[in-house]
């Protein structure tokens, strides 16, 4: 209802600027101060006391003049408050907020009929997932999902790197060495947890072995590599037997938190198809493109990039920015728009993509990068290269049994009365930990830094993932009691409480704040969407859960004494909560849980 309402007062403003032959441009439409009940403030007067040649405060009273409000449904009234304009919601808004509040759907916008490729993730296959590159895939699929809920038709990509030097070393070094030849077992039973050892110990060998030997198996990585450049049949055999089988096993990591994808894209798919080679040849024509250090070399040195872009080796290999290249060409082909998750690291490489799309006339306002800081833990920096990192699983299984201790503790009555089994408890844990570490995550701002830190993460009390979901049980709990599905819909409730929900009863400013706040959040979904920040939706559940705790402390819903069309109201008041916050978790990719 918020963008309805939103959508008068911007007419209506537009309508009173007009009449009284004021430039409309600029409405100034903002957030209204917090002692006042309005929705909506507009401090348009400002911009127009000059041109008015009259105060603010007199110019905001002669355009509340023109605004006739029995013209509009969801406002009241206009008030001003100095030079504000304040806008006061009517019975209708919050009538047709509790109301449409109860929709599954709450909260998703109309189709724009327009498709949106998200690459996210799209780690090299070289070993198990890490917790630095965790928040690639959280954040890249919380973008997705915001993305899906404001009404755009999205794809999930992970784009494979299974052209490059590491994937060439990983071939040749799991061809090579034997299970004998590792030193240590695999450290979980999954297959690229098997398979990395064999990457190390290539590695470790290319390091330490005899100069003879390191030749003879550089040479073979470089028929490797020479092989796939050429279209060699056998070559991708080789190396997607390796690239296939890890990313398996790295897909199902992904799958814990979850991130799923629509599409694995791999880039050779873009060296068989005869598209790397073609954009070899319009990189060479341009006229930043040189020669020079045995590479070719796009200068970039004018358009503010101090590093040259090289695309081809000396011996006629492309590298991964060429192949990535025209890999953004065949999404600009497909898609209306493309997303790239980047980290920070990435942060020069994707400037020179953007500015070498430019150079060959591609339409870059199609491109949009999110870029974000690494994660860490307390004990610092994390490396994959010789498995001195903490992986992903790991980071999952001990939010899992942390959120199971806690669990256990506070509903240890509930399990010994036998009203919880083990495998509730279970699934509890499973939903409270991974959502801790997921929401702690995606409810930061991408770029700035971020150490994870347990207490934090799983603390009932705070503004974190618990304290959230917490309300979505706490309202379940509500409505079973009541004997209502908290699934129900609008007419459902109506039809189990033998009553119309009414919103005129709910009178107190901590219902009226509850209902405010659930109005906001489709508003709250397209600004998220327009501005690639899930991280705002995670601000608006904890601003939900707040208002919704207050309306559980002060507003009693089934207490003895409660008028029955009261109860009735905010029963209806109670599933619009629910559906609205479990909406926003399914956003964040958390899960929101019955019970707690």
């Amino acid at each position: 209802m918020f963008l309805s309402l939103r959508s008068e007062v911007e007419g209506a403003l537009e309508g009173a600027l007009t009449a009284l032959e004021f430039p409309a441009d600029d409405l100034g439409i903002e957030e209204p101060p917090e002692d006042v009940e309005s929705v909506l403030a507009s401090s348009v007067a400002f911009r127009l006391a000059g041109e008015a040649g009259a105060a603010p405060p007199q110019v905001a009273a002669q355009i509340a003049d023109e605004i006739d409000v029995d013209d509009l449904t969801y406002v009241s009234a206009v008030e001003t408050q100095g030079p504000y304009l304040n806008f006061l919601p009517s019975d209708a808004y919050f009538a047709d907020t509790l109301e449409a509040g109860t929709d599954d759907d709450y909260g998703h916008l109309e189709p724009k009929g327009e498709s949106v490729v998200v690459e996210h993730t799209s780690a090299n296959p070289t070993g198990p997932v890490h917790v630095g590159r965790a928040r690639n895939p959280i954040i890249g699929d919380a973008v997705a999902n915001v993305l899906d809920a404001a009404g755009y038709d999205v794809e999930r990509h992970y784009y494979v790197n299974d052209a490059g030097r590491q994937m060439a070393v990983f071939t040749w070094a799991y061809e090579t060495f034997d299970e004998e030849d590792l030193d240590e077992p695999p450290a979980r039973d999954r297959v690229e947890y098997d398979l990395v050892r064999y990457y190390r110990e290539g590695n470790e060998f290319l390091e330490t072995a005899p100069e003879a030997e390191v030749e003879a198996a550089e040479a073979e990585i470089e028929s490797i590599m020479r092989g796939l450049e050429a279209g060699d049949e056998g070559a991708y055999e080789r190396v997607s037997e390796v690239v296939d089988r890890v990313l398996g096993g790295m897909t199902e990591c992904l799958a814990r938190l979850p991130a799923e994808f629509d599409e694995f894209v791999k880039e050779t798919r873009f060296m068989l198809d005869g598209a790397t080679d073609d954009l070899v040849d319009r990189l060479k024509a341009l006229d930043e493109a040189v020669y020079e250090e045995e590479a070719w070399q796009l200068e970039l040195d004018a358009h503010g990039i101090d590093k040259n872009l090289v695309f081809l080796r000396s011996d006629g290999t492309s590298l991964y920015a060429t192949r990535d290249l025209a890999h953004h060409e065949w999404k600009f082909e497909n898609y209306d728009r493309a997303v790239t998750v980047l980290g920070e690291d990435h942060k020069l490489q994707a400037k020179q993509l953007r500015t070498t799309l430019e150079l060959l006339g591609d339409d870059t306002d199609q491109l949009q990068q999110v870029l974000y800081s690494y994660v860490n833990l307390p004990e610092g920096k994390m490396s994959t290269r010789r498995g001195t990192g903490v992986d992903l699983d790991d980071l999952l299984d001990e939010a899992i049994d942390r959120a199971r201790e806690e669990v256990e503790d506070r509903l240890d009555d509930r399990i010994r009365d036998d009203d919880l089994d083990e495998g509730d408890v279970e699934r509890i844990a499973h939903q409270v930990g991974i959502g801790a570490v997921r929401y702690d995550i995606v409810s930061k701002q991408p770029t700035k830094a971020i150490t994870f830190e347990w207490d934090r993460a799983l603390d009932f009390e705070a503004q974190s993932a618990p304290y959230v979901q917490y309300v979505h049980a706490r309202c379940c709990g509500i409505l079973e009691e009541a004997g209502l599905d908290p699934d129900a819909g609008y007419e459902d409730l109506e039809r189990e409480t033998d009553g119309d929900g009414d919103a005129g009863l709910l009178e107190t400013e901590a219902e009226r704040d509850l209902l405010e706040t659930i109005a906001r959040f489709p508003a709250v979904i397209e600004e998220a969407a327009d501005d690639l920040e899930p991280h705002r939706v995670a601000t608006y559940t904890r601003e939900f859960a707040d208002r919704f705790n207050t309306f559980y402390r002060e507003c009693p819903v089934l207490a003895d004494g409660v008028d029955p069309d009261v109860r009735e109201a905010r029963l209806a008041l109670v599933a619009a909560s629910r559906h609205t916050v479990a909406n926003a978790l399914s956003v964040l990719g958390v899960a929101a849980p019955r019970s707690m």
